[in-house]
């Protein structure tokens, strides 16, 4: 497998004989078969290339040693297994960023339109080591997105400001129209390498901000020295990867080259892409695919393809409590179902492989880091039968809502990969990418709730983890209690058992779910669960703790204790729980919205 480097780099520097700089880079670039882009100005050098490493670093001692003032130019790398570019640009332009007509800012003011002159020194760099110290602190500051909204709807910092730009030349006014409380205040500005800020920063008093700082090195450089801290979602590159997440992995996407929607290589094998014109997100639809969809859930989750022996590749991400941990101790305590010894024996065979490292196999005394990523690779693989049953109650443009039966995982992990929710909804939502908002069990029947972009997954995620979202369900209990109400708030603890439970401690987490005796059925209790807090497996170990353990829980029994394993023969059935209510603000109309679904088999 051969590995690319890919390398960004950029610098403000005065630049003269820009034609005759063309051709030799040109000429330099295809002896190398280099591929990417290359923008050269008065102003200064931007880059994006990927090629072999050798051609890369003979690229990198020619460059610097064409001109003094090239000497210290700094540059990121990342590595593929891939070449992302298709093909190579060396381009002159007026300015390597543009901001306004000859690189002069106007913005309209209630007085008429302003020319904003660049002031000197006028937004240091804050360092990424720095920015995320701030941010573990809680200061008062305001983070401010620089980019255009085709690039934030992947991913940014927590409660930064999106100024929804269509492009860069957008930016000065609309920083501008900010609250004068905003400007106050120390704000972080921040872009994908910091061409942009860089660029901007001279401006930024003159735009009104009293106390402006720029990322160093941006995005890139944050997720190199800090990991996913603080972010949430990926980072748009510009190039075949389109995205790379917080471990500079690329996330598998592409862009269209009307829309600039986010693309899948399925996306770009859809009969609906079209070099330059669409892609299936600009695409119209036609009436008869949207009627058909429910069919086509059903036949795929009828085929059971999980069930037929092949080759399992997966990505698992270090969380932060095993960094710093060796792989196989990491991997055992993240991922405790699949046992010490079989992640032993596929470290020992080169099944698990860092992409940072152009693939290579890791041994058992690898240092894993927060948010690391890994392809594990499982040979031979088979999953057991799961419930066919998927029902889609609502669907718009932001989201799809389905009632689930069980046993039936949401989403790919553990023992399960083809035979899941989201698998299924995959392939037949394909070329869209369906991304869950919150977790079910796998035998919990019920509501799921899914976004159809990135940016909704994101507003409505932060409405899961606030609490925001009200969850009911009904629950079948062994046994009838006395009361007919009760309020549990006994605290759950954060850590995983070996055999993937929870269990109850003082020193856990505050919980509260809300019980009420609504029936009696087959000689046990039907109850009405709400959630006040959302811990793994709330409901199941509040109702065992209060000595009715939920009818055909495979783990936890009366008393709040669960089994050394879980009952394999509960755990191929449903369980007596089911999500039936759920309701939220809807991320397009702010509106608040419900769903209820009966339970399913």
């Amino acid at each position: 497998m051969s590995t690319i480097v890919n390398i960004a780099a950029y610098k403000y520097v005065a630049l003269d004989a820009l034609e005759e700089r063309r051709v030799a880079l040109k000429q330099l670039t295809s002896e190398l078969q280099l591929k990417g882009t290359i923008l050269l100005s008065s102003e200064g050098i931007n880059l994006f290339l990927a090629g072999e490493r050798q051609s890369i670093d003979a690229f990198l001692v020619s460059l610097r040693a064409s001109s003094l003032a090239l000497e210290d130019l700094k540059v990121k790398e990342s590595i593929t297994d891939y070449q992302p570019f298709r093909r190579l640009l060396v381009k002159l332009k007026r300015e390597i960023v543009p901001v306004g007509k000859e690189g002069r800012l106007e913005i309209e003011t209630e007085q008429g339109k302003k020319q904003v002159e660049p002031i000197v020194n006028a937004s240091p760099k804050l360092p990424p080591i720095e920015l995320k110290r701030w941010l573990d602190e809680g200061r008062e500051i305001a983070l401010l997105d620089t980019r255009n909204d085709y690039e934030t709807d992947l991913g940014t910092f927590e409660g930064a400001i999106d100024l929804r730009l269509k492009n860069f030349r957008q930016f000065p006014e609309a920083a501008a129209a900010l609250p004068d409380e905003v400007k106050k205040n120390p704000v972080v500005m921040f872009c994908t390498g910091g061409i942009r800020c860089e660029k901007i920063g001279p401006y930024m008093k003159g735009l009104g901000f009293e106390n402006i700082y720029q990322l160093e090195g941006g995005i890139l450089k944050y997720f190199e020295e800090c990991q996913q801290s603080h972010y949430q979602g990926d980072c748009f590159v510009f190039d075949q990867r389109v995205a790379v997440n917080p471990t500079l992995a690329p996330s598998e996407t592409y862009e269209c080259f009307a829309c600039r929607h986010a693309l899948t290589i399925q996306d770009i094998e859809s009969p609906f892409y079209v070099v330059n014109e669409s892609c299936p997100y600009c695409f119209q639809e036609s009436a008869t695919k949207r009627q058909s969809r429910q069919k086509r859930v059903s036949e795929i989750a009828k085929e059971q393809r999980g069930c037929c022996a092949y080759e399992n590749r997966r990505w698992v991400s270090i969380p932060q409590q095993q960094a710093g941990r060796s792989i196989l101790d990491a991997l055992c305590e993240a991922f405790p179902g699949y046992g010490v010894e079989t992640w032993s024996r596929d470290i020992a065979r080169g099944m698990v492989q860092s992409p940072k490292h152009g693939f290579a196999p890791v041994d058992v005394n690898w240092i894993a880091g927060e948010g690391e990523r890994f392809l594990h690779i499982m040979t031979d693989y088979v999953e057991r039968p799961v419930s066919d049953h998927i029902e889609i109650i609502h669907e718009d443009r932001a989201l799809v809502v389905v009632n689930k039966g069980a046993p039936l995982p949401v989403h790919p992990s553990g023992r399960f990969n083809k035979n899941t929710l989201l698998s299924i909804l995959l392939e037949a939502y394909a070329p869209e990418k369906l991304r869950p908002c919150h977790r079910l069990d796998m035998n919990t029947t019920g509501l799921v709730v899914f976004a159809r972009q990135q940016k909704y997954a994101i507003q409505l995620q932060k409405q899961f983890t606030s609490g925001a979202v009200s969850k009911k369900y009904i629950v079948e209990v062994e046994g009838i209690p006395s009361w007919t109400e009760y309020v549990c708030e006994l605290p759950i603890e954060n850590e995983t058992l070996a055999n993937g439970g929870r269990r109850i401690g003082a020193k856990g987490q505050p919980t509260k779910t809300i019980f009420q005796l609504v029936g009696v059925q087959h000689g046990n209790a039907v109850l009405e669960a709400t959630l006040v807090t959302g811990r793994t497996h709330q409901i199941r170990l509040h109702c065992a703790a209060l000595g009715y353990p939920v009818v055909n829980d495979p783990l936890y029994i009366t008393g709040g204790s669960s089994r050394e394993l879980p009952d394999n023969d509960r755990a191929s059935q449903s369980m007596g729980l089911h999500a039936w209510k759920i309701a939220l603000q809807h991320p397009l109309t702010n509106q608040y919205i419900e769903w209820t679904a009966p339970k399913v088999g």
